[in-house]
């Protein structure tokens, strides 16, 4: 079954949000689409997607936030997804290209955003776990990057790190690198409800931060829904630097 896309709109335009800043806005024209000049079909690129973002049907679902039955039904009847499923796709992967996805044209990455490994440009990736190692970067001026990423989505980051652990899955994965932005203000304001990487006096955290009903202390909430992943709170004394975490990707 192939959708005829272009009797169900001219034209299709949605905004992307990610961290609460708009990252992506356009207009997306769908002309002449049909199973004669389709380069294989959307759903077949769907799992193209998913294997390179490395998560399971579950785990991807929940990214694009449609129920996994019904992503389900789509592979398991060969059913090319409707326009609101593709929005939700190119909503929740915005470097994906809209004509990738759905004519099967071009890269599957907008070229112009895709991060590259350089030398010379782009922002410092420090080969250590933030959990684990980061005082390595913290404490040792020495301590070179292994190379840089330019990303011009992320290029406004400090630098680049591992991540360990499943608490933020499935917005942030066990072997995902991160772009960390330091706050220098911290102490006087957080935007509540946005991910933050903590360094405190003995621990390093990744975790969604706001504050809390008692004074001078913060909440720290777990995107993973499994009952041995819980909120705590932590003074605010022992909160030593902050860094927003503005965007995660796989390890180039």
């Amino acid at each position: 079954m192939v959708i005829d896309y272009t009797a169900n709109i001219n034209a299709f335009e949605f905004i992307s949000k990610r961290n609460g800043e708009i990252i992506n806005s356009f207009a997306l024209f769908i002309l002449n689409l049909n199973s004669d000049n389709m380069n294989g079909s959307v759903l077949q690129r769907i799992r193209v997607i998913i294997e390179k973002e490395g998560v399971s049907d579950r785990k991807f679902s929940e990214l694009i936030n449609i129920p996994q039955t019904s992503l389900s039904t789509l592979f398991n009847r060969g059913n090319e997804p409707n326009v609101s499923v593709v929005a939700s796709i190119l909503n929740a992967f915005p470097l994906i290209s809209a004509e990738w996805l759905i004519r099967g044209e071009g890269n599957m990455l907008k070229e112009e955003d895709a991060p590259k490994i350089s030398y010379t440009t782009g922002v410092p990736y420090y080969n250590v776990d933030f959990i684990g190692g980061f005082d390595i970067v913290l404490n040792d001026q020495t301590t070179m990057p292994e190379y840089n990423i330019d990303f011009k989505t992320y290029n406004n980051a400090d630098c680049w790190c591992n991540v360990t652990g499943h608490s933020m899955e499935p917005e942030i994965s066990q072997g995902d690198i991160i772009a960390l932005k330091e706050l220098h203000d911290w102490k006087t304001y957080i935007p509540s409800g946005e991910i933050y990487a903590l360094v405190t006096t003995e621990h390093r955290t990744i975790k969604r931060v706001s504050p809390s009903k008692r004074e001078g202390y913060l909440v720290l909430t777990p995107s993973n829904p499994a009952p041995e992943y819980v909120a705590q709170e932590i003074p605010l004394s022992i909160v030593q630097r902050v860094y927003r975490v503005l965007g995660c990707m796989k390890r180039l």
